[in-house]
């Protein structure tokens, strides 16, 4: 298909739509008569609940009905989904909190969800919202990671005396400790990784709707997983999955915030079958802050043993990782990748030891990347320590501990296996388009007005597209014109463009005459989501396995109309044809002959579609290796990206510009991390960071020209060699900023600079 095909830099079909204001967002969903739902929130970290009274709310203007606690038990509803089946130290079982839709008798964090008011307006609601008197009892607070298990700390959970919700052992301890007794160096840090906030361009919302003559309900939200999400709310509203449809439309960003079951989307169902109106619950931009699922959020000591040649011999970590108030499913998903410690080397004996612990504050989820970007700041900064202290150049360390691809397959020292790689060519062709041949001339520039220069570099690898399944549908009409249904949602990353372009590229199609459908239950039939950089291989490979399907029985179709075997048929651009014939028919021909009974063979069912549910027996393993290079104002500590470079290797590029686009994301969520992205409490669980005055959001000025270029190495692990590229950016952006960071202070003899790395925190490091 020429321009069109794959590995071609298609721009995007959505982005006419969306920019023009076309775009279907949970907040354009509007139903005759909806009514409006407000959340009334905590306002104290942790504090008994002895009453409250809700009388002047609900004779309020307005006002339609207001629920507490008392309410959702009423109808019969159960409980939020949690994360289980986990361990603590000892191998008794974890600790699993109750996780109530409204709070009962206790609120554990500032935000935490204690009635829920429906009106005419959201203005009504708001203020009646204003008129709930709830009594509280304030209780101590923790909020320190570090300090949440330690003797006397306050218990976020009457049941879990220390806090500990879970502790994960990974690796070979055994193999560690006998690898740092034949040490020649041994280098250790205490790194703590700050929390953050996904921040969507689109806040959470959901419109709830029952339907009483059918009993079932609709929930309109913004989510990745639509099918997963209509299981679980399901099983909070107790009715079976065949009583709820879910509808995603757009989503405005997720980064895996988006995922589970949020309090509010229950409550709107609720409210509508209460109220007999559509109900809509949207978030404000503070009370995003207030309710959203955070991240990141632990603290890491990190060892890592050498011997005299500087070959790695041993890693062990020591992980305290948040939670929050309560635990969200799937939440501790990010141990599973730990594995990333390993880096792109050869380290044989590695050991995590991970501790989950509740605070008063909010839940912890999955972001992205989700462990990933964590597990290779450390390994990252840990090699540029090592260099440091052992005299040697960070890439001449990395070079001699790199896995070479002759060494394929290789397991690493925790978990993971990897398949295909090129470690240090990653590294060899960013250091080239890096230019770090010219960095000296350009650090002495730099000098000479006020500036310090540093440089960084990162080899990181990921695991991506875990073990698991996707479906796709390829459906021609009558007309002969198709339509794909895809059960991988996109939040942004250009799913429309990148599927219509494989599958037209397979089939022969005009891109502008194929639909695409995502997001709703009732469409798709069949889906798992988006997730973990797994919707290139797994819906991209369920979107071949589908067109491989439409080829077969149109071929048969065509050896039927020009009485010719199906064997002997061809098929190439569009077009199929034979040379025992000198008739030929396109897909779209083929497609309407197909909805015709008379134009069939007798056996064969009218209709040209095919389903697909592709799979994946393993994960890949996209790498890449970042450059980035930094300035600082000796006066000022500000910090300036001016130069950036990452060298990726994602297998096959269906999509170039849509590639650069997700590494471009990455990198500036990473860098914002380092940088100024902070989320922080006070000692009495108050959010002190609540809006984007106080909340620093990186801006375009804040980043340079990102240069990206490709070192494909394809995987075999599934069809289309694809790896997953949704995360990569921000994985080797963490530790990239933050070696460039420390490489310009090493003059001040600094070794490290925590994240943050706010203009004041650098300043205040510059000065004794």
């Amino acid at each position: 298909m020429g321009e069109f095909a794959i590995g071609q830099g298609v721009p995007r079909f959505e982005d006419p739509r969306l920019v023009q204001g076309r775009g279907r967002y949970i907040d354009d969903v509007v139903y005759p008569g909806m009514a409006h739902g407000v959340v009334l929130r905590s306002p104290h970290g942790h504090a008994k609940i002895k009453s409250i009274d809700t009388k002047s709310a609900q004779a309020a203007p307005g006002v339609l009905a207001v629920l507490t606690a008392a309410d959702w038990k009423k109808s019969g509803f159960g409980e939020l989904p949690g994360h289980g089946g986990l361990k603590l130290r000892d191998g008794s079982p974890m600790y699993k909190p109750r996780y109530p839709v409204l709070a009962e008798d206790r609120v554990r964090w500032v935000g935490d969800c204690v009635a829920f008011v429906v009106a005419e307006t959201v203005a009504q609601a708001m203020d009646a919202a204003e008129l709930i008197e709830v009594d509280y009892e304030p209780l101590p607070v923790v909020v320190s990671t570090a300090d949440a298990s330690k003797p006397g700390a306050p218990q976020v959970w009457d049941g879990c005396k220390d806090n500990i919700c879970f502790v994960e052992l990974i690796g070979d301890k055994a193999a560690v400790d006998a690898a740092f007794d034949k040490a020649a160096h041994v280098v250790k840090h205490r790194f703590v990784i700050n929390r953050v906030t996904a921040a969507c361009m689109e806040p959470r919302g959901a419109v709830g709707v029952y339907l009483p003559a059918e009993d079932r309900y609709i929930i309109h939200s913004p989510v990745q997983r639509a099918h997963p999400y209509r299981n679980e709310i399901a099983r909070v509203l107790n009715v079976a999955e065949s009583k709820m449809r879910v509808i995603s439309a757009e989503v405005g960003g997720s980064f895996g915030m988006k995922t589970p079951v949020f309090n509010e989307a229950p409550l709107t169902l609720l409210a509508s079958k209460l109220t007999g109106r559509p109900v809509k619950w949207m978030s404000t931009r503070t009370e995003a802050f207030l309710s959203d699922a955070q991240a990141r959020d632990n603290v890491t000591e990190a060892e890592l043993a050498l011997d005299k040649d500087g070959n790695f011999l041993g890693l062990r970590v020591k992980t305290i990782a948040a939670i929050g108030a309560y635990l969200q499913n799937n939440m501790p998903a990010f141990f599973l990748n730990a594995g990333t410690l390993a880096g792109t080397y050869r380290t044989p004996a590695i050991y995590a030891d991970i501790t989950a612990v509740f605070t008063n504050t909010n839940p912890v989820r999955p972001y992205r990347g989700n462990g990933r970007p964590e597990a290779a700041f450390v390994i990252e900064r840990m090699i540029d320590l090592a260099a440091d202290e052992l005299g040697l150049d960070p890439a001449e360390l990395r070079r001699r501990n790199y896995i070479s691809p002759d060494q394929m397959p290789f397991k690493t020292g925790l978990t993971f296996t990897y398949d295909s790689g090129e470690f240090e060519k990653n590294m060899d062709m960013a250091l080239e388009l890096a230019d770090v041949k010219g960095f000296k001339r350009r650090r002495e520039e730099s000098r000479k007005r006020g500036k310090l220069r540093g440089l960084g570099i990162s080899n990181t690898i990921e695991r991506a597209a875990a073990p698991g399944t996707e479906g796709a549908e390829v459906r021609f009409d009558r007309s002969g014109t198709a339509t794909l249904f895809s059960g991988s949602v996109t939040a942004g990353q250009g799913h429309e463009t990148v599927f219509k372009q494989l599958v037209c590229d397979r089939l022969g199609l005009n891109p502008e005459e194929v639909r695409y459908v995502q997001g709703d239950t009732e469409e798709v039939f069949y889906g798992e989501g988006t997730g973990g950089s797994r919707s290139a291989t797994m819906a991209g490979s369920a979107f071949l396995m589908a067109t491989e399907k439409v080829v077969e029985k149109a071929k048969a179709i065509v050896a039927h109309a020009l009485k010719i075997d199906a064997a002997d048929v061809n098929f190439a651009d569009g077009v199929f044809s034979s040379s025992k014939s000198n008739r030929t028919m396109t897909i779209r021909e083929v497609a309407v002959d197909a909805n015709s009974p008379a134009k069939l063979p007798a056996t064969m069912e009218p209709g040209l579609f095919a389903t697909a549910v592709y799979k994946a027996p393993v994960n890949n393993y996209p790498n890449g290796c970042h450059v980035c290079e930094i300035e600082i104002d000796r006066e000022t500590g500000e910090a300036e990206i001016v130069r950036y470079s990452v060298v990726d290797d994602v297998g096959t590029v269906l999509n170039p510009l849509l590639l650069h686009g997700q590494i471009h994301g990455g990198v500036a969520q990473g860098a914002g991390q380092v940088l100024m992205e902070d989320i922080h409490f006070d000692a009495t669980g108050q959010l002190i960071t609540a809006s984007f005055m106080d909340y620093a959001m990186p801006r375009a000025h804040n980043l340079c020209d990102i240069e990206v270029e490709s070192n494909p190495v394809p995987t075999k692990t599934n069809p289309l060699g694809t790896k997953g590229a949704g995360e990569a950016g921000n994985v080797g952006a963490l530790p990239a900023v933050a070696n460039a960071l420390v490489d310009a202070l090493s003059e001040f003899g600094i070794k490290h600079i925590e994240m943050p790395a706010t203009p004041e925190r650098i300043w205040r490091a510059m000065r004794p």
